[in-house]
């Protein structure tokens, strides 16, 4: 080669801008400068090998193609098997390895870009330009390692909630097609013995479409039979049958007092023993159980930024018990009606009302929350709500479901969100009324019946329900503590489906023209409570059943 050539190249090389921008025009320096950056934002190592050390280069490379591979391998999975992703990222082991991963790409991203800076030269910029880069600098940074390091923080908190929440056990598999769990929702102040579930309902979900049926068991429920195989078969082999001290609430907290040795192994006998109580009234096989503090349901709710509900009628919030007696002091509040975005203190009280209707009229309003909940959770609330909802969630939930497989569960659950949830209450409106007393001496033949045939596809439609007033029902008075939302007095009302009063306020009496009707404000509410006219209210409430999720 000629030697001029050879020298030719050498000036090349002293004079290239990208290697050399000493011997550039400013203008050509600050565009160097951003292309770096670029470089190193969309493919981190490519500024080393074009204008730095091209061995750590190479080595960044490497890595970045490697996590490329890694990302695009988790979006064919995703919509190929993501049951298996969320179950990789939801192991102990494997998020405690991405947790790791993730933090050393946050540092080994950060680095480069100081190596990239470092490349860039700033005292070669010109002045103004100075603060522009690395202002840009220190947003990419943030940008990228911040985020990746938040990534890493946000999966430990998730660990953390399924570890809390979750059980190490063997897999469920469906039965005859569906798995079936039962939901409670705890009531355990400190001025009650034990955990009482006052809010029990059975969701029997369809394990390949997701289609999911709500079976709503009353609190007063009695004569429950128990399936052949469970230990209370012995005890009850005539069912739970006896009297008002066996309404079905009571079973969780009469098992872990008197029987836990029933069900050795269990970290929770009373609950296991609700689940076989419900598995005899459903004639269904309960899998698993999850159950929820309502003092702390609040907070789930708050942490998931509230959820809207179509109210239907007004529903008060019970106040305080009076001293020596059965009642309550007048309603702390109304929840009108219309369509309204909830707070947790808001959502709990709507679910925990019975005051002035029956307890049929709460078990309607449950069933609402929870479909609002479900319909409400989507993956926007879940990305950016998420440490709450967690830190909530594990406050507040327990459950024996096997944390292995919350990945076939989470699939479900997006399934089940595409479709409505059909209901059924154990109880009037759905059997009988309140004033025939199905739930003290229920039909279970008839029970078994229609909860097969919903489950089939083939549900009958339901009896008609009689058009007389329902007389009072009152529950146990040690089943209505201060705190709970229980009637005060006799429980008066017609069935949860009833249309007495409409949504503009205006309560429809016979005879009565639409000028002389009186209209429904939370005032005047509040004064029939305070004169204690149960009956007016019982009639003007009854409607407070028919809901539904905004």
């Amino acid at each position: 080669m000629d030697p001029r050539n050879r020298e030719n190249d050498g000036a090349g090389l002293l004079t290239d801008p990208v290697r050399n921008p000493q011997s550039a025009p400013p203008h050509t320096r600050t565009k160097r400068a951003f292309i770096l950056l670029l470089l190193t934002l969309v493919l981190p190592g490519s500024a080393q090998v074009v204008a730095g050390n091209r061995r750590l280069g190479r080595r960044a490379l490497q890595v970045t193609f490697t996590v490329w591979a890694l990302v695009l391998a988790a979006l064919v999975l995703a919509m190929t098997n993501r049951i298996m992703l969320v179950n990789l990222v939801t192991n102990g082991w494997t998020s405690f390895a991405l947790m790791v991963v993730l933090g050393l790409l946050a540092v080994g991203w950060a680095l480069l870009f100081l190596n990239t800076l470092r490349i860039i030269r700033p005292p070669l910029l010109e002045r103004r330009m100075r603060p522009v880069i690395a202002g840009l600098l220190a947003l990419l940074v943030v940008g990228t390692s911040g985020g990746l390091a938040y990534s890493a923080y946000m999966l430990n908190v998730g660990r953390h909630a399924v570890g809390s929440i979750f059980a190490s056990g063997p897999s469920l598999d469906p039965v005859d097609g569906r798995y079936n769990f039962m939901l409670m929702g705890g009531d355990a102040g400190e001025d009650r013995t034990g955990l009482r579930p006052d809010s029990m309902s059975v969701i029997s979900v369809d394990a390949k479409t997701g289609k999911s049926i709500t079976f709503s068991l009353p609190r007063n429920f009695q004569n429950a039979p128990f399936p052949a195989d469970s230990p209370l078969a012995e005890v009850y082999p005539d069912g739970y049958n006896c009297g008002d001290e066996c309404i079905l609430n009571s079973l969780y907290q009469t098992v872990m007092e008197n029987y836990p040795d029933l069900y050795p192994g269990s970290a929770d006998p009373g609950a296991e023993a609700m689940m076989d109580a419900a598995s005899g009234i459903l004639d269904l096989e309960v899998q698993a159980y999850v159950i929820v503090d309502m003092e702390g349901f609040s907070k789930l709710i708050d942490a998931m930024g509230g959820i809207t509900i179509n109210v239907g009628g007004w529903v008060p919030i019970t106040a305080g018990e009076i001293p020596g007696t059965n009642r309550h002091y007048p309603p702390d509040g109304w929840i009108a009606p219309g369509t309204q975005k909830m707070d947790g203190y808001t959502a709990l009280w709507y679910a925990r009302s019975r005051e002035f209707v029956t307890d049929y009229h709460r078990i309607a309003r449950q069933q609402c929350v929870q479909q609002a909940m479900v319909a409400q959770l989507d993956p926007a609330t879940l990305l950016t709500r998420f440490q709450a909802i967690a830190s909530a969630g594990e406050q507040i939930v327990k459950t024996d479901l096997p944390q292995d497989q919350l990945g076939s569960f989470l699939d479900l659950a997006l399934k089940a969100k595409g479709q409505p949830m059909e209901r059924l209450t154990i109880g009037p409106p759905d059997f009988g009324t309140a004033a025939d007393n199905f739930v003290t001496y229920p039909d279970f033949d008839q029970i078994h019946a229609r909860v097969a045939g919903m489950i089939s596809g083939q549900a009958a439609e339901p009896e008609p329900a009689a058009p007389a007033e329902a007389p009072a029902e009152e529950a146990p008075a040690e089943e209505t503590p201060a705190e709970d939302s229980g009637a005060s007095a006799p429980e008066t009302g017609t069935d949860t489906g009833a249309d007495i009063g409409t949504e503009t306020g205006e309560l429809a009496e016979p005879g009565a023209s639409a000028a002389e009707q009186p209209e429904i404000t939370q005032e005047y509410l509040q004064y029939l409570a305070e004169i204690q006219d149960d009956a007016t209210l019982g009639t003007l409430l009854s409607n407070n059943g028919n809901c539904s999720p905004g």
